[in-house]
């Protein structure tokens, strides 16, 4: 999706991310829908997301910095005293981009954007996932909270558009501060076109290198495994009755995975369970087509998880807590099956129902795919939501 006769915008895009997680991912997928809409656009980043890499046997941009581990207190004095190299690196290439906007990704402690917007005269976009100084606070791991505080509030009121992914987000973030005017929900997507023959061809293939009987259900999950995603949950329905044909295909890694299968072999279920590791992104696509049921046992009151979206788009039917941020997305008993959060009893009683109805999951699936291109719930849908707001704060672009 390109535009067609229509001004196209100079972009300076800043984000302090370091991991290759679902951050990185959101960063990386939007740019390139942004660059494939005709825009020109400058990452500005000690870690960037879409560098290319020609050569393999030379070290990546930003592996000193993803790799560094420090105490708390001096990561987050670090992170503070970031904004002077952010400022430096913005100034340098405003300098040979001359943008029309700076686009950045709200960052504990981080002004960067806002000063240098400030300082250009031009509109900032500040896109915010999460509300970054409560999330971090709630951990227990804020060690400057009257700063944080002090530099989220004034990088919410001061930017000129607030994106948040879900209006849940977008109420709390007016609670911080943000201008209510000022915010625009734009929720996470997914691609569509990534789950076609190739992907189907290469699920096919998934489940037979795993063994899985030909009547198998497959309860699948893909992300880093953390102990508040509740995959116990899972774990524990495969002991059940009305489970004898289910089988868990856990993608990635993380700090909960060891208990999970751990929990397996207690339950005497371990051969149902199939652990794959950390996959590569372009094979992501395949894993989450050999799912019959895509499970989010638990996910924060203010997210838009973007293995929804792709369970969506591969048409996969998902099990998902009745939440409001999820409500904005999926309507219960058509687009995905949702159960009353944090309870084990209500999420087997209803997975068990997906089991056990092959036509079902199959219904749920085909409307999700629909809901997906109804909405455009995609980067490329996302990347024209930008570009309308940018045109809405820009006098003239590119002809």
């Amino acid at each position: 999706m390109r535009s067609t006769g229509a001004m196209t915008f100079r972009i300076l895009y800043h984000h302090r991310i370091r991991a290759d997680d679902g951050q990185g991912v959101h960063v990386r997928e939007l740019i390139e829908a942004l660059r494939r809409r005709g825009h020109e656009l400058k990452e500005c980043a000690l870690v960037p997301k879409t560098e290319p890499h020609l050569d393999a046997s030379v070290p990546a941009r930003g592996a000193f910095w993803k790799s560094l581990r420090l105490p708390r207190i001096a990561v987050e004095a670090m992170e503070i005293l970031y904004n002077r190299k952010a400022s430096s690196m913005l100034a340098a290439a405003a300098k040979a981009m001359r943008p029309h906007v700076v686009y950045e990704r709200h960052a504990l402690h981080c002004r960067a954007g806002l000063d240098a917007a400030r300082r250009l005269g031009i509109p900032l976009l500040l896109e915010v996932n999460s509300p970054m100084t409560d999330e971090v606070e709630r951990l227990g791991l804020l060690r400057f909270p009257r700063s944080a505080r002090a530099t989220e509030r004034e990088t919410l009121r001061g930017a000129d558009r607030v994106l948040a992914v879900t209006a849940v987000l977008g109420e709390r973030l007016v609670e911080l501060g943000a201008r209510r005017e000022s915010v625009v929900v734009i929720a996470n997507g997914a691609q569509p076109e990534r789950y076609g023959k190739s992907a189907s061809e290469g699920a096919a293939a998934l489940r037979a290198r795993w063994g899985l009987p030909s009547d198998a259900v497959v309860l699948g999950f893909v992300g880093f495994m953390r102990q508040w995603h509740r995959l116990e949950m899972a774990v524990d329905c495969l002991a059940q009755p009305g489970f004898a044909n289910a089988r868990l295909v856990l993608v990635g890694e993380g700090p909960a995975l060891p208990s999970l299968l751990q929990r397996a072999r207690a339950l005497s279920v371990q051969d149902r369970v199939v652990s794959t590791g950390r996959v590569k992104g372009e094979l992501i696509p395949a894993h989450v087509c050999a799912f019959d049921v895509a499970l989010v046992p638990a996910i924060n009151s203010y997210a838009s998880p973007l293995k929804l979206f792709d369970s969506m788009a591969a048409g996969v039917a998902t099990i998902a807590p009745d939440q409001a941020n999820l409500r904005e997305i999926v309507e219960d008993g058509v687009h995905a099956a949702l159960f009353q959060a944090d309870d084990s009893l209500a999420f087997a009683k209803r997975l068990v129902t997906l089991v056990a109805d092959r036509s079902l999951r199959q219904r749920i699936g085909k409307a999700a795919a629909a809901r997906v291109a109804e909405r455009d719930l995609t980067w490329d849908g996302n990347a024209e939501r930008v570009e309308a707001i940018i045109r809405s704060l820009v006098p003239g672009g590119v002809a």
